[in-house]
């Protein structure tokens, strides 16, 4: 026996000093965001600081695009309104209401952007590689869970709000309790679970891209350094722009969803 317990000390040992030596000369992934220090007893981590970053640049760029606006527009604003104007139109055929477009048409260019530039980041010199106390200073924002779940909990609470609001309480909730048939309980009973669901769905599928597109980046890096990290880093900022596109498109189908009547309501 006590043959047995040095032999899983040994073992255990080497494991261990394995594990170390990937670490510091190695590839090293982590899923949860690194710790930097408190504040007033909350925690600060990396894709914290990163995400602060993105609000301050959105608002930074949102005065300064603001300012900048002309009534008789160049060449680059009159691009940059007929994007924003065929992004509008769209929004207000979804919906099929140009002013509920209006309403909801900042929210969903918000979530892309943001989406968007965080994803972007990514590439920017110095993520990961800047250190604060042994850690990332900064990393990638949406390979913290945390981040995609709050932004899917803001496009759930958004949409089931407004799912009451435009067609009432009572007809939104006969959407998933009904109780004309037994049939018509279960398929609503289905639904219900299907609308929570979302906001697992929506932060899985944006933290399980970027995460896998970070790994992916680092094991190339790591392994073939000269040949695939560009091919490699271009096809994730296609997948970091499909990505936010898709969150929003997800949020907008799902207000059209939420702001439809049930079947055989009268359409208004």
């Amino acid at each position: 026996m006590p043959d047995v317990m040095t032999e899983a000390a040994i073992h255990t040992e080497a494991v261990a000093e394995h594990a170390e030596a990937v670490h510091e000369g190695g590839i090293h992934v982590a899923i949860a965001a690194e710790k930097l220090g408190t504040f007033l007893g909350i925690p600060i981590t990396n894709t914290l600081v990163a995400s602060s970053i993105v609000f301050i640049f959105l608002i930074v760029l949102g005065f300064v695009v603001g300012k900048r606006l002309k009534m008789i527009p160049g060449r680059l604003q009159s691009v940059f309104e007929h994007v924003v104007e065929g992004i509008y139109d769209y929004v207000a055929e979804t919906l099929e209401n140009r002013e509920m477009a209006r309403k909801y048409f900042p929210l969903l260019v918000t979530i892309f952007l943001f989406v968007w530039l965080a994803n972007l980041m990514e590439f920017i010199p110095g993520i990961g590689s800047l250190l604060y106390n042994g850690e990332p200073l900064l990393r990638s924002v949406n390979t913290d869970l945390n981040t995609p779940l709050a932004l899917s909990l803001i496009s759930f609470f958004v949409i089931e709000i407004t799912g009451i609001l435009t067609i009432g309480a009572i007809k939104y909730g006969g959407k998933f309790f009904n109780f004309h048939s037994p049939i018509d309980f279960a398929v609503g009973i289905i639904e219900f679970i299907g609308e929570l669901v979302r906001v697992v769905s929506l932060s899985f599928r944006l933290f399980g891209n970027i995460l896998a597109g970070e790994v992916v980046l680092a094991v190339a890096t790591y392994f073939v350094p000269y040949l695939l990290p560009v091919p490699l880093m271009m096809f994730e900022i296609f997948i970091g722009t499909l990505q936010a596109a898709i969150f929003a498109l997800l949020t907008l189908f799902f207000i059209k969803l939420a702001i439809t009547e049930p079947h055989g309501a009268e359409a208004h």
